[in-house]
């Protein structure tokens, strides 16, 4: 049975890239193509879709790249049925996209969980991949035990229980999602006030009013955290750019730069963004973006 698309489908900015829908094991999955050249996959973070990359897709396509962006089953317009959510099941989501749609080494570029899925791809499907581009790369799905401190251990036990329960689930997601708490979250990890517009709040609003997306949120918060960077990274053998907003909250700059440590004789580079949080590519796109451009063709020289 197809799962079709859900009503957040139009409800965003990525209108002006005429989005289409492939199935995927049943499941709609949303996804957009621009430019031409050589190919350019980007990978959205936790609770984000496609029109996160509103201000890069247009920059990259233009500059002579085919730019695929597709929204991670659970997210955006894509399908969000009842499933155990991994960065396992993204990963072959990503591979299967690849097989049908890229056919050819790809840059992989991601924010956040997608920056961890672009590595684990880079690790994993050497044949895949040209290159990756990470952006605030989370350490894992969720946060693991032993890296909090005995009282944020206790606040994360109480918060999975209540985002799992069937009872306070629905009221805790409710009333997480409202646009005034989105806005509230964004000015947490955004350090560029001008950034914070209503489209962007409205780009992660609408998923979250789809059928399923109460318990796709409770699905990722209780799954696996998957492996950390610092065990991908020693496989990696294509070339790196990290890219790292040095003011985020959440993935902290201090781990990026502990990489490093862990790569093993590819082309590795590393830049730290002052005054920047989570999401450079949306906060500093007018950076972002000609960093990214001019690494492009050294990734895809060796590929």
């Amino acid at each position: 049975m197809f799962t079709a698309p859900p009503a957040s489908l139009a409800a965003d900015s990525i209108a002006p890239f005429a989005p289409q829908t492939w199935s995927w094991r049943g499941h709609a999955i949303r996804y957009v193509v621009q430019g031409s050249g050589s190919p350019l996959v980007l990978v959205h973070g936790f609770g984000a879709s496609i029109g996160h990359w509103r201000h890069n897709i247009p920059v990259l396509a233009t500059a002579g790249y085919r730019v695929y962006a597709l929204d991670l089953l659970g997210f955006g317009g894509s399908a969000k049925p009842a499933l155990a959510y991994s960065l396992e099941l993204w990963a072959e989501l990503l591979a299967d996209f690849w097989q049908q749609h890229v056919r050819q080494p790809a840059v992989f570029i991601g924010n956040s969980i997608g920056a961890l899925l672009s590595l684990l791809m880079a690790a994993q499907h050497p044949q895949l991949t040209a290159g990756a581009v990470l952006l605030n790369c989370a350490g894992g799905l969720n946060h693991r035990s032993h890296e909090l401190s005995p009282m944020a251990r206790v606040f994360m036990a109480t918060f999975t229980a209540l985002v799992a329960s069937p009872v306070t689930g629905p009221l805790l997601f409710n009333w997480l999602r409202q646009r005034q708490r989105i806005r509230a979250t964004l000015e947490q990890v955004y350090c560029n006030p001008a950034a914070i517009t209503d489209e962007l709040v409205e780009i992660l609003y609408a998923p979250s009013c789809d059928v399923g997306a109460q318990q796709v949120f409770a699905a990722i918060l209780t799954a696996p955290p998957g492996p950390t960077p610092e065990a991908l990274l020693p496989q990696v053998r294509c070339p790196l750019l990290v890219i790292w907003g040095e003011r985020d909250p959440w993935t902290p700059i201090e781990r990026g730069r502990g990489f490093q440590n862990h790569v093993q004789g590819i082309d590795y580079q590393f830049f730290p963004l002052p005054e920047t949080g989570h999401c450079p590519h949306d906060e500093r796109p007018e950076i972002v973006n000609p960093l990214i451009l001019s690494w492009l063709p050294k990734a895809f020289a060796t590929a």
